[in-house]
């Protein structure tokens, strides 16, 4: 178990990778986040869960793991009970598209530091992990019921007396695919939804385990109809059903959008994008999350990409607002997460930076160590939000390597900094505006160089 503070963007540390945050409170009053677990350059998530929860969206505690895939008993069995998920014999509109144009791969311009051992094919196949993707639970008459899924496309639940688990005795579900996710409603009824491309849904029987495969509700959204890609979180609002889910309006996977009814299981109408990470690393691919109340504010919890991959997902949330109308605003990725914009003498980190053009991205080192990295000439890093009373008057960045940097405050041109020394490099701003701003650094040259920090300060002379 870790503990921590936090209320900036990514919430956890740089080792800890939770992707596809399922966010509830729980009976005990405290928010508790399920999600898959990224421990791998190579492919998604792992074959082990941990629960990160907290009271008060700033003091956090990563849980030991929660389950392991290699407890999962028909994952090794020959004779366990095949499910289907996608039918590949029927393509969606998407997945032709997808296989019909070719999947390019960043380009790194420099070497990596950190040394990873990439087993050959062969000794993957030989190992056969137990790999647990997207995750949900629930509580109910003093238990609480983890629903997972696995890379033999099967589903399942297990059970624990604690939030945090350990998870214990999983049982498979009559069905396959993957991201499930369960909703009880405010007459005890517990539904169950499943898929990619096209959801279901079902209600569950009393037991929590089991359902009735004939009563199984199909194309509950779709990808024609709702931009539906995956990752399906339901929550009530009111009178109104809330199904949130990874939405491909924009071209691929990128965005959490949502689509709303007035029953459990349907039909739905689609309403729109609340995030979209596109721009978090070159490489960003999905999305997945969920959205929540605490301390009666909603939020959206989400992931993004980082060190040039479609993995090392971190989980990141963005306080929302619901509108009288029952529309959800979008919102923007930011550096302050669920705290305030950042103030005159704070230290902003490389790695805090929420969106990032060209080839830059955010890497990291086995030691702790985060930057802003691979950057070429007119690469663009951002970090929302900054806030002066008096407006700021100069900038220190903190970086290796060498290069110029123009810096804007809400796109407009602020001042300038020059990176020739590896440590500390002053800039004069000009700036009299008050308020949140977005703080955007534009490389114009660049040599090797990393960015380790930036601080805005009030005064000219630091």
């Amino acid at each position: 178990m870790k503990e921590f503070k936090n209320t900036r963007n990514p919430i956890l540390p740089f080792d800890i990778h939770v992707p596809d945050g399922e966010a509830h409170v729980m009976p005990d009053g405290k928010l508790y986040i399920y999600g898959s677990f990224d421990d791998r350059k190579d492919t998604y998530c792992s074959e082990k869960y941990h629960v990160v929860s907290t009271a008060d969206m700033e003091h956090w505690t990563i849980h030991d793991v929660s389950f392991n895939g290699k407890d999962v008993p028909w994952f090794y069995d020959p004779n366990a009970p095949k499910y289907q998920g996608i039918d590949w014999n029927n393509l969606t509109p998407f997945m032709r598209k997808l296989q019909e144009q070719p999947q390019t791969v960043p380009v790194i311009l420099e070497e990596e530091t950190e040394e990873e051992e990439i087993k050959s094919l062969e000794e993957k196949k030989n190992e056969a992990p137990a790999f647990l993707y997207a995750p949900d639970a629930i509580y109910k008459d003093g238990k609480y019921y983890l629903y997972f899924c696995m890379s033999d496309n099967s589903e399942g639940v297990a059970v624990s007396d604690r939030a945090e688990g350990p998870f214990t005795n999983p049982i498979q579900l009559p069905c396959g695919g993957i991201d499930p996710a369960v909703f009880a409603d405010t007459d005890g009824q517990v539904y169950y939804y499943w898929g990619q491309l096209y959801a279901r849904g079902v209600k569950l029987n009393p037991d929590m385990i089991s359902f009735d495969e004939q009563e199984i509700v199909h194309n509950l959204v779709t990808e024609e109809e709702h931009f539906f890609h995956e990752g399906a979180s339901m929550r009530k609002i009111g009178d109104t059903y809330y199904l949130v889910y990874s939405d491909m309006e924009r071209g691929k996977p990128t965005a959490l959008g949502y689509a709303t009814a007035e029953s459990p299981l349907g039909p739905f109408t689609y309403r729109g994008i609340i995030i979209d990470n596109a721009g978090c690393d070159p490489a960003s691919w999905n999305n997945h999350g969920s959205i929540e109340q605490i301390n009666g504010q909603w939020y959206i919890f989400y992931h993004r990409s980082s060190r040039c991959t479609r993995q090392y997902r971190r989980l990141c949330i963005e306080p929302i607002t619901l509108n009288p109308d029952g529309a959800i605003n979008e919102v923007k990725m930011t550096s302050q997460g669920v705290g305030k914009p950042f103030g005159p003498g704070e230290t902003i980190y490389g790695y805090q930076a929420c969106q990032l053009s060209g080839t830059a991205f955010i890497d990291a080192d086995k030691k702790g160590g985060e930057w802003i990295t691979n950057i070429s000439k007119e690469d663009a890093a951002v970090f929302r939000y900054v806030e002066s009373e008096t407006g700021f008057r100069s900038i220190v960045v903190e970086a290796e390597g060498s290069g110029f940097a123009d810096i804007y405050l809400n796109d407009r041109l602020a001042g300038s900094v020059g990176i020739d020394v590896e440590g500390a490099n002053q800039g004069i701003l000009s700036d009299s505006e008050k308020g949140p701003r977005e703080l955007k650094l534009v490389f114009r040259e660049t040599e090797k160089l990393r960015i380790i920090s930036v601080t805005l300060y009030e005064n000219k002379d630091m």
